[in-house]
């Protein structure tokens, strides 16, 4: 069963994750979210636990626990086509993409001609 462990510290490592639900059973896979730009932890993670039954026990011993100063959300992970769509996810900006060509070339063809007529 994989789960969802959200409001992580950002000092919480993989290890640590192991760690905590290898006390519940069987970690089959442990994925901690990292932000591609700054290379820092995002806050929540991915654990697969080997079975339905080890996954609800770490649901209801770790949901809600303090851990570094923060207290988990621990549940069943959704797959992503289930979950919600973002408002105004990427969509909004894509009016903009032929914006930037058109001030340059305007800009670049009025000044040559214009200096020999005078």
């Amino acid at each position: 069963m994989k789960l969802f462990v959200g409001n992580l510290s950002f000092n919480t490592t993989e290890n640590d994750l192991q760690d905590m639900f290898a006390a519940q059973g069987t970690v089959s896979e442990v994925n901690l979210m990292m932000d591609r730009m700054t290379g820092r932890p995002r806050g929540f993670a991915f654990v697969t636990m080997g079975s339905a039954e080890e996954g609800k026990k770490a649901i209801e011993n770790l949901n809600g626990k303090n851990v570094d100063g923060r207290d988990l959300t621990v549940n069943e992970a959704r797959p992503r086509e289930d979950r919600p769509p973002r408002s105004g996810g990427g969509g909004g900006g894509g009016g903009y993409g032929g914006g930037g060509g058109r001030g340059g070339d305007r800009g670049g063809d009025r000044g040559g001609d214009r200096g020999g007529r005078y």
